[in-house]
């Protein structure tokens, strides 16, 4: 006895589902399901090749009131520009969460992942940025930094947008790309420093291992989003600045302490709080947000396989019934 099962390209992907509200409403869900409990999210298998300068990342997660789990399997090789291929690439395999029966195949090369990635931001930025963001910073020129932009413009409208990134003709890329896509005056700026300064949103989206954002640039009424650590050896925010911040919430902070901006706070010795609070718990009211419009915070994106399995979920009931994608009997 066969069953159905779609699979999907990216280009039918993108064509399907893009970087909007229901999107970003979609991932809420995942954090609001994290924070409820009933959540079975196994710790993120990574596997590093040193020798190809690559590494593969596995999430997965069962979500209560889904009615599908995704397995996502990212693989990252950094010498793939050299051959004329993307860095990044990978799938997501859609599961039935009653049968277990495989219902979609998204070969998505990372879009997924991307889109998710950038939601989980906007989400951040909805729960902890202060109400008026006039001017908004990103640090990185890259494919997340225009996501993550776009995704926060889509929350906090703001009017200002500062780019700051090692190759400052990439970041001029960028600045005019957004500049463009979201109708709003962006420039690239010298210093990172003055970026931070000049923002009450900024977004981290490097795979720095040295921390590309000082504690001393924190002032009051900033929010920042840390997205880039998903690595044990990655560290875009100097430790101090956790514990300096009115309030630091993570995604998941069993993951943090592992994989992102806190596992460096740990081991520097900077942290000694005890677990953050998460993101869900925020969005839920279990935990205290911003205070006030002067608070300084930090949410720190590690990704989620809960995330994952909220935007598989969320394109397969989008396709329904359409004529996307390729069917085939399992």
């Amino acid at each position: 006895m066969g069953h159905d099962v779609c699979i999907l390209t990216e280009a039918e992907l993108r064509a399907a589902v893009g970087l909007d509200i229901p999107t970003v409403d979609v991932v809420e869900a995942a954090f609001t399901a994290l924070a409820k409990g009933g959540v079975v999210m196994p710790p993120v298998m990574s596997m590093e090749l040193a020798e190809a300068n690559g590494e593969v990342d596995v999430k997965t997660a069962y979500l209560p009131g889904f009615d599908g789990f995704a397995i996502k399997v990212s693989p990252g090789f950094f010498d793939n520009p050299k051959l004329g291929l993307p860095s990044l690439n990978g799938l997501m395999i859609l599961f039935s969460a009653r049968t277990g029966l495989v219902q979609a195949l998204f070969l998505d090369n990372g879009y997924l992942t991307d889109l998710r990635t950038a939601a989980a931001g906007a989400v951040a930025a909805r729960h902890l940025a202060p109400e008026t963001v006039e001017t908004a910073g990103v640090i990185g020129t890259g494919v997340q930094a225009r996501l993550q932009m776009q995704a926060a413009h889509l929350v906090r409208p703001f009017k200002t947008l500062l780019v700051w990134g090692r190759d400052r003709e990439k970041a001029g890329a960028c600045a005019d790309e957004l500049a463009e896509s979201l109708g709003v005056e962006a420039r690239v700026v010298d210093s990172a420093a003055d970026l931070v300064m000049a923002s009450q949103l900024v977004v981290t989206t490097t795979p720095a291992r040295e921390p590309v954002l000082q504690a001393d640039w924190l002032h009051p009424g900033l929010h920042v989003t840390a997205m880039g650590s998903d690595q044990e050896g990655k560290n875009e925010i100097e430790p101090a600045a956790l514990d300096r911040a009115d309030l630091y919430v993570a995604d998941r902070a069993s993951q943090t302490e592992v994989i992102g901006e806190l596992r460096s706070a740990k081991a520097a010795g900077l942290w000694t709080a005890g677990l953050p609070a998460e993101l869900g718990q925020v969005i839920t009211g279990d935990a205290p947000g911003r205070r006030g419009a002067d608070d300084v915070t930090i949410a720190d994106l590690t990704g989620t396989g809960a995330q994952d399995t909220a935007i598989a979920s969320h394109v397969f009931k989008l396709l329904e019934g359409s004529a996307a994608g390729t069917v085939i009997s399992a």
